[in-house]
């Protein structure tokens, strides 16, 4: 109004009139009417109006409730923090959590976490615009490609569960979660019970991510599979935007980000995917190139995988990341005269399962002397077997042909066997000794790799003993050491924590300080420590050390030094008890034949009626228990049925992995030991081991060096006189 005054010549003001201020403007001819322009007021108004409607489409869209759901309740650890000087005490209070991680408490921390997607709203509808608005993208069923679109990805509804689930602990790098992906409604009928096998176990956080392209509603998918609300698992839509309508790439590339965004908040420490034909290519892709990204532990499922893997459900979280670091060898000894038990056990290995892992590379030994069905029967056999997967066509394959000697002695062979395998890492590298006895089931690969996680990485049972552990055996010994008195392992009831509570559990399997010959698992770290055993051994001056044998020329020259160094260390092997041994393993003693360094040796003639040649096991006073112990023993190695199912329905109380220290101990003779006296033992046969073998006058600990961390060294057994000469 005051411009349209200004602008009249008779109401206007001259400028000549008014005074000129100090500060007044370079040239009248730049002045201005001071107001707010108007488009300037416009602008503001709008971005207002905008942020107001984002704000209430926000909270007109929030779910009522965020975070997992209340029913689900923490894995509870049963950490046992017992140091090197605890080891060999048994758990406080039979292995029952503190009152922080009981099941009570567990339950009033969980009340404190809300539900993530309860009520999350459907899943966006593609739309049948393209972007710009003026072409209609292709409506199902038409001539056009449905599936053109390959804009910008966005993922409407995995931030709302990515940043609820605080409780779990993902923002650190090593935590209790584990995830499961699937994007094929298939593939998710295959894990979603596996996923909730686990997460009823309580030992882990157990996710799971839905991808791909299937618009399905989560309350629907997990209706279909059978997820309710006593299944505690942590859902995340984890779907793109027009995923019905993306390009291939586009959902390859929306499965490497949407496991990029999960890595970031949730640090799953095993990721599950089905890797059959069910699942979706660009799926699998984005999961591996993810996977190779970052270092995560992929665990892809073959199929059948929810008969053949079930046991891994009893595995939390720490032991499932070790799932694609370890790695297992087989070492195969031949001695001459056994080309058919040879033959027989190569066909077993073949014919076994190996959907647990990274098939393992066989060597075999062989004998100068072999016979021509052995010849032939090499010359066609091919490892990996052609029914395993092998897309790089990789040959595991080494054979070994021993040149002859005047006299294969016992010093000689240890050394040419210990020379047969060396681990790469001692720490995730171990070898399976198979004896050409033997024969494996289907189950056996399975076995092994559950007890390594299980007995070695699972945080739950962790402690000192599992530094304790030399080995895992296949099979069960039917006598000691000498050869000649028959065993029977022991057996025994405990009251252990298990579930929740109390529950009186039988304890089938138990540990040896001696280990096997003829179907075991060496430990990588352990037989590294072996390996210096030998060398220190031969390099002292130990003629004197034949006299003190405790092991029956029956027995490979090797297994000697093997108990040597278990009774010096208190180490430990675990044995499966006899049930669970007749489900991994024959052995067929037919076929048995002295080892090649003791082939010298003479034999007792038939008539004799010695019991170490087996001609004669009963005599002719025997009492009922001496009947049944040789019927016992006869049964045993003749009866090789195995039942070729699944492992989880054949291990001792139901896949519960009983903590070390709570099995049976069994020493060297066959006493059943206690924690204390075994140590006792090991500390006095140390000193016996230094001054017979160690070139030690005393054991007096002045010229005896400390073995360094982590060397897999043995000189603390020898004195430095004796290694200097």
């Amino acid at each position: 109004m005051r411009s349209y005054f200004l602008s009249d010549e008779e109401l206007g003001k001259k400028d000549d009139d008014h005074k000129h201020h100090k500060h007044a403007g370079p040239s009248p001819a730049s002045w201005q009417p001071a107001r707010s322009p108007r488009r300037r007021l416009l602008k503001r108004v709008l971005i207002a109006g905008v942020f107001v409607g984002l704000v209430f489409l926000f909270i007109h869209n929030m779910p009522a409730q965020l975070g997992p759901s209340p029913g689900m309740r923490r894995p509870s650890y049963r950490e046992q923090q017992m140091g090197a000087g605890s080891a060999k005490r048994p758990l406080d209070n039979n292995g029952r959590p503190n009152s922080q991680s009981s099941p009570s408490q567990v339950a009033q921390d969980v009340e404190q976490i809300g539900k993530a997607q309860q009520e999350q709203s459907t899943p966006q509808k593609p739309s049948l615009t393209s972007e710009n608005g003026d072409e209609p993208l292709s409506a199902p069923g038409t001539a056009r490609d449905t599936r053109s679109y390959n804009g910008p990805l966005k993922f409407p509804s995995l931030a709302i569960s990515l940043k609820a689930i605080g409780a779990t602990k993902g923002n650190v790098p090593i935590n209790k979660n584990v995830l499961f992906a699937v994007s094929s409604l298939k593939s998710a009928a295959t894990l979603l019970p596996m996923a909730c096998e686990m997460a009823a176990e309580l030992r882990s956080y157990v996710h799971v991510a839905i991808m791909g392209r299937s618009d399905i509603h989560l309350h629907e998918l997990k209706s279909i599979n059978g997820v309710d609300e006593g299944c505690s698992l942590i859902f995340h839509d984890a779907r793109p935007d027009l995923n019905t309508i993306s390009t291939e790439s586009r959902m390859e590339k929306a499965s490497f980000r949407a496991f990029h965004h999960i890595h970031t908040y949730v640090h799953p420490q095993a990721i599950f995917i089905d890797a059959s034909s069910d699942e979706d290519s660009f799926f699998l892709r984005g999961a591996r190139q993810q996977s190779d990204a970052v270092g995560n532990t992929l665990i892809e499922m073959p199929s059948n995988s929810a008969r053949k893997l079930s046991w891994v459900s009893k595995l939390n979280a720490q032991a499932l990341r070790m799932w694609n670091k370890i790695t297992i060898d087989i070492l195969i000894q031949a001695t001459p005269g056994t080309a058919g038990g040879l033959v027989r056990l190569l066909k077993s290995l073949s014919e076994a399962d190996y959907s647990a892992g990274s098939l393992p590379h066989i060597t075999i030994e062989l004998p100068h002397d072999i016979d021509v069905p052995t010849k032939r029967y090499l010359e066609s056999f091919s490892w990996p077997p052609r029914h395993v997967h092998n897309p790089f066509d990789a040959h595991l394959l080494t054979l070994r042909h021993r040149i002859p000697s005047k006299r294969h002695n016992e010093d000689e062979m240890a050394a040419r066997f210990m020379e047969s395998f060396w681990p790469a890492n001692p720490a995730l590298n171990d070898v399976v000794l198979l004896s050409p006895q033997a024969e494996v089931s289907g189950n056996w690969y399975h076995y092994i790799k559950f007890a390594i996680l299980a007995n070695r990485f699972q945080a739950s049972i962790i402690s000192a003993w599992d530094k304790k552990l030399f080995g895992i055996s296949l099979g069960q010994p039917q006598q000691l050491l000498d050869g000649k008195t028959s065993f029977s392992p022991p057996k025994s009831t405990k009251t252990i924590w298990q579930d929740g509570k109390d529950r009186d559990v039988v304890l089938e399997s138990y540990l040896g300080q001696v280990p096997a010959s003829d179907a075991m698992l060496i430990m990588g770290d352990k037989w590294a420590e072996l390996h210096d055993l030998v060398s220190r051994t031969l390099s002292a001056d130990a003629a004197a050390s034949d006299t003190h044998k405790v092991v029956s020329k029956q027995y490979p020259s090797w297994l000697e030094h093997a108990t040597r160094l278990c009774r010096a260390r208190g180490y430990w092997t675990l044995y499966p008890g006899e049930r669970m041994a007749r489900e991994l393993i024959g052995m067929h003693g037919e076929l048995s034949r002295a080892p090649e360094e003791y082939a010298h040796v003479p034999r007792p003639k038939k008539g004799q009626g010695t019991e170490e040649q087996g001609q004669q096991l009963l005599a002719d006073d025997a009492s009922e228990t001496e009947v049944e112990e040789a019927r016992r023993r006869l049964k045993a190695e003749s009866d090789v049925g195995f039942t070729h199912t699944a492992l989880l329905t054949v291990l001792p109380n139901q896949g519960h992995v009983i903590p070390l220290p709570e099995l049976p101990i069994v020493s060297w003779d066959g006493q059943v030991s206690d924690f204390d006296g075994s140590e006792e033992a090991a500390a006095k046969f140390a000193a016996e081991f230094r001054s017979r073998v160690g070139g030690c006058a005393k054991d007096d600990g002045s010229d005896v060096p400390r073995a360094a961390e982590g060397d897999y060294s043995t000189r603390d057994l020898f004195c430095v006189k004796a290694q200097q000469s």
